[in-house]
């Protein structure tokens, strides 16, 4: 089996490499390409975060036809009714067989100082590294991994998510209407 995912980012990879591993038995091979979202660098709505993580998925299948699965993961923020700004992600699988799974992570909240610099047009991962004085930390355990002290790290975090959208292909049956 071989899956390939939207992006070079190793959090990315060994997310999905270790979720499909938990899930099938049969994992030869994960490998990230670089590939468009189509969306703004920093989403800022959930619909936009799935709508990057499906194209994600999507040029990846273009880019690589020959791979039994292609994933797409994006982080994205979404401003509730508060105005307290809510971090996730969305991943989508695409399957060779035609079906899509779907699931977005926890959410959880992020400090004013981190707002502040998204509001003024930042980068999600830019803005930690700026406030936590970090460099890289989206390809490492990422803002939930800084502010849970490494309890949950970024790849653990999409790692979740990523055996969640594999529902529908360990149980084909219960959703065979929902082919891509």
């Amino acid at each position: 089996m071989r899956i390939v995912i939207g992006s070079k980012n190793p959090v990315k990879i060994n997310a999905a490499a270790t979720g499909f591993s938990l899930v099938f038995d049969k994992l030869e091979k994960a490998e990230g390409v670089n590939v468009p979202s189509g969306v703004s660098d920093q989403p800022m709505s959930s619909e936009e975060t799935l709508l990057g993580a499906r194209n994600r998925a999507s040029n990846t299948k273009k880019m690589e036809p020959e791979a039994d699965f292609w994933v797409g993961i994006e982080g994205g923020i979404d401003v509730n009714a508060q105005g307290e700004m809510e971090v996730f992600a969305w991943v989508v699988v695409l399957a060779k067989n035609g079906m899509e799974g779907k699931a977005k992570t926890a959410v959880f909240f992020l400090p004013p100082k981190v707002e502040e610099l998204i509001n003024e047009g930042m980068e999600l991962g830019e803005a930690d590294d700026l406030v936590f004085k970090r460099t890289d930390s989206k390809k490492k355990g990422g803002s939930v991994g800084i502010l849970t002290k490494g309890i949950i790290d970024r790849e653990r975090y999409y790692r979740e998510a990523v055996v969640l959208a594999l529902i529908p292909l360990m149980n084909e049956e219960l959703y065979a209407t929902w082919k891509n």
